[in-house]
This record gives structure tokens, C-alpha cells and sequence, in this order.
């Protein structure tokens, strides 16, 4: 499932979720989803496409006209702790491996404002390697691990247009009465939509898809559902009974 947006400046990207038919093991996000730089003397394509597309900031002490800085605290929560294992179950999203230099990271100098600084595994933004080999952009890529955060991601998803709501009124006590209730016109008005998605949509290019358009739950009411079992599986079928998309 995808949707497309903008930003303020008409640049275009997009929202992706992708479920696994599998399962991905705890040891398993390693392999897929890294949060660290690359070591150059192994894979000098991917740190040169890492350190170019996938640092945040540096904000804070660092750079506090950072834009992702709002009452003096980065808003993405950088610079993260280090950590040597990934660790799963904490919020949804797991905890991504960050080892700091003196334990295997790496790191590298980037120049901030004439200032050259430090860069280390705090700073990165969890990628896929392959994705960010194949396209040379920034892709953040994270793993969801719980079934809590499904909700908001998809809310997060078709969250919609930025709005800019606003009214004009006249304040003639002779001049006819407005629907403040109009709902309809509130929107169309507020709708923000740059000239780049106003060109995207007139050309008709796809906003959003969802593969398979509809999934069927098996949601079971009470008494309403059909169990079969022998007078030597009862005990188990009822211990153990079988397994529904809406199972968790």
C-alpha cells in the first residue's frame, strides 16, 4: 500500500507498506534494515550514497537552526543512543544497532557551517541497503514489529493534503449569514496543493494503490462458527484453537 505526496517545496515522495507473508526474525533485521555507516573499505558505493543521503541533521548543540529542532529538541529524536544488538518489542519499532567507533563503528567528517564535525552511527537514518544501492536516495526503511503501531502507520499513510484553513468575513451586520458548518467548501478552500501535484494529477498519475484493493477478515461471532473435533482432540482444540487473519 503507497500513497504520494508533497512537500512544502513540490518535491514528491512516497509513503510505502509493505506486509511479509513470512515473518522476519529478530536476528534477521540485521541483515535487512542497518542504522549504521558502512565501512568504505568494504562497500565504498554505499557509504558514499549513506553519508550523503542518510544523516540526519546534525541538529541540537550542533546545529540548532536545524529545521527539525522546535523548543530546543530534535523532533526525530536525534542523535540516538549506541547500541551494540538490535533490539525488538520497545514502542513497535525495534531499537536498530548502533555501534559507536570505539566498538566497530564508523564514522566521517562533514562540514556544518564552515565547521567540520564528527559524524558517527547516531546520526543515521535506518536504511535497506539494497533499496538505497539501487536507488541512490534517500529511503528510510523501518520494521515494524508490533501489530499496535499498524493502526497508526496506515492513519500515517492517507493522513491527506497539507491544509491551510483560513476565513474571510464581513463584518456588516447587513450582510447575509455564513455557514460555518459547510464542510465542503472549508475543504476546498483550505486544500493546499502546489503546482507540481496540480501537474501530477492533471497528467493522471496514480496518488495511491493498495495490492490486493480488499482483504477478506474471517471475523467469527459469537456461536456463529463451526468447530470440528474428535473426543481425542477437544482438549487441544479448545487450548489451541486454529489460527484467523484477526489472530495475533
Amino acid at each position: 500500500m503507497y500513497s504520494v505526496e508533497w512537500q512544502k517545496r513540490g518535491l514528491p515522495h512516497a509513503h510505502i507498506l509493505v506486509w511479509f507473508i513470512d515473518k522476519i526474525r529478530p536476528e534477521e533485521i540485521d541483515s535487512i534494515i542497518s542504522a549504521e555507516i558502512p565501512d568504505p573499505s568494504t562497500d565504498q558505493l554505499l557509504f558514499d550514497i549513506v553519508t550523503t543521503n542518510m544523516i540526519h541533521g546534525p541538529c541540537g548543540t550542533l546545529n540548532s537552526s536545524s529545521p527539525c529542532m522546535a523548543d530546543g529538541k530534535c523532533t526525530k529524536n536525534f542523535p540516538k543512543d549506541f547500541t551494540n544488538d538490535t533490539v525488538t518489542n520497545v514502542d513497535g519499532y525495534p531499537i536498530y544497532r548502533r555501534r559507536n567507533p570505539e566498538n566497530g563503528g564508523q564514522s566521517f567528517i562533514k562540514n556544518i557551517i564552515n565547521t567540520d564535525i564528527d559524524i558517527d552511527n547516531r546520526w543515521v537514518v535506518p536504511y535497506s541497503p539494497l533499496l538505497s544501492k539501487t536507488y541512490n536516495a534517500h529511503i528510510n526503511v523501518e520494521f515494524c514489529s508490533s501489530v499496535k503501531s499498524i493502526k497508526y502507520i496506515c492513519k500515517y499513510v492517507h493522513k491527506g493534503s497539507d491544509m491551510a484553513v483560513f476565513r474571510v468575513e464581513n463584518t456588516n451586520v447587513n450582510a447575509p449569514p455564513v455557514n460555518k458548518n459547510d464542510e465542503i467548501t472549508l475543504y476546498q478552500i483550505g486544500r493546499y496543493i502546489s503546482s507540481n501535484e496540480a501537474a501530477w494529477r492533471i497528467f493522471g498519475f496514480p496518488i495511491h494503490e493498495r495490492d490486493p484493493a480488499v482483504v477478506q477478515l474471517a471475523i467469527h461471532l459469537e456461536n456463529g462458527q463451526r468447530v470440528f473435533f474428535t473426543n481425542e482432540t477437544a482438549i487441544d482444540r479448545a487450548i489451541n484453537p486454529p489460527k484467523t487473519s484477526l489472530h495475533f
